[in-house]
């Protein structure tokens, strides 16, 4: 057993351990050493948030990154009007915060919790010292940025192109393969309508009309927020994902 491990036992602290954590959600630690990892775990602070908590705010400074052991937080931009831009969903496993981190500017986003969280924050000295000295961790953050990249773009794309019932089509369907299903199909999930919303880019009014419309054509159920998928295949012919 490892030092950090008897100090954490000791002291009875229920801390996730990154190497665990990292197997367990591949992640972009799974790339570090032992002892990388070791400096990880003395030096992040766990911490929790309930749903509607704010991590960070667009415009503040940050001095770490966040890495998500569980819950689920959105990721958003806000526009001259107030409006929400959802950008992403972290869960767990997933890291935000560090594109900020790297680039020494102001945090570009908002991040705030949707479904209880604890997460590790990890401070910026850290993340530089892997890029400098571990070049298999610096090529996987570097293909980790490049993907951030294409879902960006593929946005734009989606929005001067598709429909808005085209994009909400897609929405779902990438919440399927995000989140998943459970056991009566029903997206793991759970969003408000303005949420759903401010991921398509259109007016709640648009995206409630359009639900209604799904669950007409019997591609969905509704049952307060959550939704359960009821004609997948539906949905890929409308989104036109694969076209």
């Amino acid at each position: 057993m490892s030092l950090i491990s008897v100090i954490m036992k000791h002291n009875d602290i229920h801390i996730p351990f990154c190497d665990k954590c990292a197997i367990e959600t591949d992640s972009l630690f799974r790339h570090l050493t032992k002892e990388e990892l070791e400096n990880i775990n003395f030096e992040k602070d766990y911490r929790h948030y309930k749903r509607g908590d704010v991590l960070y705010q667009e415009g503040n400074r940050i001095n770490g990154f966040y890495c998500i052991n569980r819950g689920i937080i959105k990721v958003f931009k806000t526009g001259l009007d107030g409006k929400e831009q959802i950008i992403r969903f972290a869960k767990r496993g997933d890291i935000i915060a560090y594109r900020s981190v790297i680039s020494n500017e102001p945090a570009c986003t908002t991040a705030e919790v949707i479904e209880d969280c604890s997460v590790c924050f990890i401070p910026s000295e850290i993340l530089f010292s892997f890029v400098k000295s571990n070049p298999s961790f610096s090529f996987e953050l570097m293909r980790l940025t490049c993907h951030e990249l294409e879902e960006a773009n593929s946005y734009i794309t989606d929005i001067a192109q598709k429909t808005v019932r085209e994009r909400l089509a897609e929405v779902l369907l990438h919440l399927v393969t995000d989140f998943g299903l459970d056991e009566n199909n029903y997206l793991k999930i759970s969003l408000t309508r303005e949420e759903l919303a401010n991921i398509v880019g259109t007016a709640t009014e648009s995206v409630i009309r359009l639900l209604s419309e799904f669950k007409g054509d019997k591609l969905i159920e509704l049952h307060g927020r959550k939704i359960r998928i009821t004609n997948q295949k539906g949905l890929e012919k409308i989104s036109n994902v694969f076209g």
